[in-house]
């Protein structure tokens, strides 16, 4: 019988947090030697600009935060991408995405629509009194998920 090469799918949503970043790396060393695409994800939270009055003004915030989620991707690829270098994933094909909605069901759907095996992200990226009026994405996450979610803190 001949045995087939699965290739892993693994989710890992990224805000450019310290956290984010030892969720990446976690899921480079994790990878074994099938191989893995690893989609990094960095959400636009369209919340936050619909609450805003003024058209110009959310057209602008807009335009800036879907640069600086292309830079988080683009930086986040450039340093795992690096990582090759010293023999950590040779087998990794890394697919930087950007997309817009509420984090944790952006994240949610991403699972469903690409058919994600396995989800390694940040504990937090949200710091203080931030993250008790937002709410953790992470929990949304853990609790809606039906593929394992891997925590690093």
């Amino acid at each position: 019988m001949e045995e087939v090469d699965v290739m892993t799918k693994i989710l890992v949503p990224t805000d450019a947090s310290k956290q984010a970043e030892a969720a990446g790396e976690y899921a480079i060393a994790s990878t074994d030697i099938s191989g893995a695409d690893i989609i990094v994800l960095y959400v636009i939270d369209t919340d936050y600009l619909d609450a805003l009055p003024q058209q110009d003004l959310r057209e602008s915030l807009e335009e800036q935060l879907r640069k600086e989620g292309q830079d988080a991707v683009e930086a986040f690829k450039q340093k795992i991408e690096e990582a090759q270098c010293q023999g950590y994933c040779k087998n990794v094909n890394l697919i930087p995405v950007v997309k817009e909605g509420k984090p944790a069901d952006t994240i949610l759907k991403t699972i469903d629509e690409e058919g994600v095996d396995q989800v390694i992200m940040g504990k937090s990226g949200k710091h203080g009194i931030e993250k008790f009026f937002l709410g953790s994405t992470t929990d949304k996450v853990l609790r809606g998920s039906k593929v394992p979610v891997n925590v690093i803190s």
